[in-house]
């Protein structure tokens, strides 16, 4: 079968690739603490692997920056294996 449709580029936002930037996440209101390690980031969102456990829909914080107090609001959008894209609620 030939198909002579072109396919139309998605432009994707611009990503920042951090080599496996070792940070962590934050479920139960911040009583649990999981490391984690930021693969890549962009304005709406990363991707982050980790040992636990996460659904799609599941909510969390995560520290993009680990020495800093300051944790975003995530939800987890897709999986694969340990590999997880989230987006950023806020």
């Amino acid at each position: 079968m030939i198909v002579d449709e072109q396919r139309t580029k998605v432009q994707r936002e611009p990503r920042r690739d951090l080599r496996k930037k070792p940070t962590w996440m934050t479920v139960d209101d911040g009583a649990t603490k999981i490391e984690c390690f930021i693969l890549d980031v962009s304005p709406g969102g990363a991707k982050v692997v980790t040992d636990a456990t996460l659904d799609v829909r599941d909510g969390f914080l995560l520290a993009l920056v680990p020495e800093h107090t300051t944790l975003q609001s995530c939800e987890v959008v897709w999986r694969r294996g340990k590999t997880y894209g989230v987006k950023f609620l806020e």
